[in-house]
Parts: structure tokens; sequence; C-alpha cells
């Protein structure tokens, strides 16, 4: 949900506003699938090689022993016209060559706003961009043949489709009596084009149900999900929401949104009924409230905890705080990570959080607009092709400062792992470590390092990692 960016006014119903489930068996066979096709080298910013994914003569994407990637394929206020769900769909068979396995898009269906919405203030859950309602057919994104095609790419990549579904609150609705307030509340929506999930005002609260859930949003109508009409409309019928959206458009798994709004049994509940990957957006840095929600909800989280830790170590120099506590730490298979997302873009210092993310535990994502826009993109496939490939096994912090950070992955069922060496200081740093390899030559698998040192019988060696950067080595094999 954004939260700055919408304005709300009742009287001329104008709303500018602004889903990995569950279970474990899901991440395994992640990573259990067999490791992508082919490497090119590509070099860096000093010429010399480092290993990326991109360019895959395979074409689809294929996941290596480290699991796979999320993208988030949206930022705030994408470009109105109805072309987004094109643009996406022409850039799939790129990002599945460089080791993205999945893509999540913003809410697809019809908002109150139309086609200037971003979806994040609903009306009709079931028109994807076909009904002419809300002052436009198609929405911000295009049509639903154009949403169609894309689902159907992705699948053709062999990668997985996430829609972001907005279940806290609605809008659009016409005004209505409501003896529950005493007022008229713009809460009838018997006259959505679909025909489907109508509803009236003892679908929010306040009704018979209560007053309230667990919180309201911007003044929106707060949905019930005490309502067992309501429950039946999002999960429980057969062409229910989320079963519409799994078994009709083919979306693979869910973001729920502003989740702090109602309580975990909800995503549970859908969970339950649905299936597919779930991830909800707790906003909340305390890992205790993120791991009580996850389990809760059964589901995934995004990791929050990191994402303000990562903000502290890379752009305030105290690389330290990478210690503390945090839901990756908790729970891998119940964390997704991010840098930046639509809502959210407080880390300057981004590179070497990428090197974070997608060195360490949990799901990576990548921000659209750090891949296509802002960063290094051949830096980012080299740090995706790494993780996809390398990132295995548990977690070792071997070495912190303010300035220095050293990490081990461990390594799982023969893949040998990694050690990644994130130097926040303005000059060349060098340490010995201990990793998992005895007697046997290394490489720096990103290319800022040109050292191909062979570690002692014992599994030391000397690593170094250049100024603000990082390296990552590995066995040269």
């Amino acid at each position: 949900m954004k939260k700055t960016h919408f304005l709300v006014s009742m009287l001329a119903l104008a709303f500018f506003s602004s889903c990995r489930s569950g279970d474990e068996n899901d991440n395994e066979n992640l990573r259990d699938q067999e490791v992508h096709a082919k490497t090119v080298n590509v070099t860096n910013h000093d010429g010399r090689p480092f290993s990326t994914g991109n360019g895959s003569a395979v074409g689809k994407f294929v996941s290596g022993p480290g699991g796979g990637v999320l993208m988030q394929g949206f930022y705030w206020d994408v470009p109105e016209g109805g072309n987004w769900w094109t643009t996406v769909k022409d850039k799939l068979t790129a990002w599945s060559d460089s080791g993205i396995s999945a893509v999540w898009l913003p809410p697809a269906s019809k908002a109150q706003n139309g086609a200037y919405s971003m979806g994040y203030d609903p009306t009709d859950y079931y028109d994807f961009g076909n009904f002419n309602q809300n002052g436009s057919v198609e929405t911000r994104f295009g049509s639903r043949t154009e949403l169609e095609a894309l689902i159907t790419k992705a699948h053709a990549e062999n990668m997985q489709v996430y829609a972001d579904i907005v279940i806290n609150h609605n809008s659009g609705g016409q005004s209505q009596a409501n003896p529950f307030t005493g007022t008229n509340t713009w809460t009838d929506f018997s006259g959505i084009a679909s025909g489907k999930f109508q509803r009236s005002y003892n679908d929010f609260y306040k009704n018979s149900y209560g007053n309230n859930d667990e919180g309201a949003f911007g003044g929106f109508p707060d949905l019930c999900h005490a309502n067992p009409y309501v429950q039946d409309w999002l999960w429980g019928r057969d062409d229910s929401v989320g079963k519409y959206y799994k078994n009709v458009m083919k979306f693979d798994g869910w973001r729920f949104d502003y989740v702090k709004g109602f309580g975990p049994w909800v995503v549970n509940s859908w969970n339950s009924n649905v299936g597919g990957f779930s991830v909800g957006e707790l906003w909340d840095s305390n890992v205790n409230t993120l791991e009580w929600w996850a389990n809760n909800a059964n589901s995934s989280v995004f990791d929050f905890a990191a994402y303000y830790k990562m903000d502290e170590a890379f752009d305030n120099g105290n690389l330290n705080v990478l210690n503390d506590d945090m839901m990756w730490k908790r729970n891998p298979y119940k964390a997704v990570t991010f840098v930046a997302n639509h809502d959210t873009d407080i880390i300057n210092n981004k590179m070497p959080a990428y090197a974070y993310i997608l060195t360490h535990e949990g799901y990576p994502t990548i921000f659209y607009r750090d891949y296509e826009e802002w960063l290094n993109k051949e830096r980012l496939n080299n740090l995706i092709w790494i993780h996809n490939n390398k990132a295995t096994g548990t977690t070792s912090i071997l070495y912190t400062d303010n300035d220095e950070y050293i990490a081990r992955r461990n390594g799982y069922n023969g893949n040998p792992g990694l050690v990644v060496y994130i130097n926040n200081s303005s000059s060349w740093q060098e340490r010995w470590v201990e990793t998992n390899w005895s007697s046997q030559q290394i490489k720096d698998f990103t290319g800022n390092s040109g050292w191909y040192p062979t570690t002692q019988g014992d599994k030391w060696v000397k690593i170094q990692a250049p100024p603000n950067s990082y390296s990552i080595w590995s066995l040269n094999q």
C-alpha cells in the first residue's frame, strides 16, 4: 500500500490510493530443481570477468541450488495509458534468462480511480480491464487480454506470477443509508459490472459483527472478514476471488496488502482454501511481530527487520548491526527480503544491500526501477547468478566491524556454498577467514578481485574486498 501518495474525498468520490505460502515443502522444491543451464562471462568495471546467467540459450528460468529470485514488476505511478502489462510481458524472457523465477504484479482489478489508479482502491475484483466502469474499460495497466497474455508468457518462461491482493478495504461504492452508523456510507457495491461479490453496508465495519477489526485504512470502507458472506466470496466459493484468480486467471501466488488491517487468520484461511505462494506486507521492524504473523498466517512475510538494519548498516556505516535479529534468521523459508519497493525506498547504498540479500537466506526481491533504470543491471545479474548457483546452506557470520562484514554460506547437498565480504570503507581490505574448503583454489565470482588463493588444509584463507564494494568467494569450478 502506498502510504503517502493518495487523497481521500468522499464528496467527490475521487480516491487516489494507493501475497510464499506457506509451507516449507514449496521452498524446498525451488531448491531441488536443476542448475541453470548456461553461464556466460561479462566483464565488470575493472575488465575482469564475472559469472552471470544472462544470455542463457534455454530461454526459460530453471532454478539452481540456491532457489529463485522475485522481481517486483512495477513501481509507484507507472505510466498511464494501459501499456504496462505489455511492457512487463516484453521483459519476461530477459528476466528469465537472468535467473528471475517470479514476478509480482500490481493489483490487477478495476479500482475506483479507473484508468488512473494503481489498484489499491479496489471496486470490482472480477474486472481485469474488460468492463466499462469507473470511467474506463482498461485499468491503468491494460486490458484483461493483455494481462492473460503476460501470465501465459511468464508460465512459458517457467516463471510464476504473484497477484497483489487488497482485501482490507474497498472503494468506489455508491452511497446508501447505513443503520449501523446512522449516516449514509459509500458501501453499496450492488451495481458492479461483473455482478460478482456484490456488497452492502453489512459487509463493512461498523456492522452487525462489530465496530471494527484490526485496522481501517485511509477512510476507505473497511471490509468485514468476520462476515461469512465475505469469507465465502474471498476464498470459499468455487468462483471466489482467490480461486478465480488462481484457476481462471492462473496467478500462482499472492502478495497481501496492508495485513495490519485484519487478523492473520484471514490469510491462513485464504491459503488453506486457495493455495499458492503468499507473502504479507506487515510493515513492522519488530522481528517478533513478523514471526508471530507469519506463523499464524501460514505465510511468508516481508523482512522489514532486515530492511531497516540494512539501511543502518550500509548508509550509516555500522555493519555491526547485521549481527542483529532478522526474520530470515528466525525462519528463512518465511522471509522475503528486499532493498526497495513501490512504497519505501530509503537505502541509498543499494549494491551492498543487494549483495547481502542475494547471498543470504530468505527469498530475495529485486525492485523494478533498481534493475531496469537505476543500478548496474549486469552487476545485479551477477548477484542473481551467484544466489541461484552458490547461495546454499545455513549462514555463519565470520567477522563484523563498522566497515566490514564477512559471512559464509555453508553449502548444501554437494553445493560448496560461498563467502561474502562487504567492505564499506574507502580502501581495500583483507581478512583471514575459515571457509568450507580444505586445500582448494577459490575465486571471487564478482570479478572485483583478481586473486585465486588456495585454502590451507585447515580451511583458512586470506581474501580481500574492494573499497565501498564487495567480493563473493567460492570454489574455482
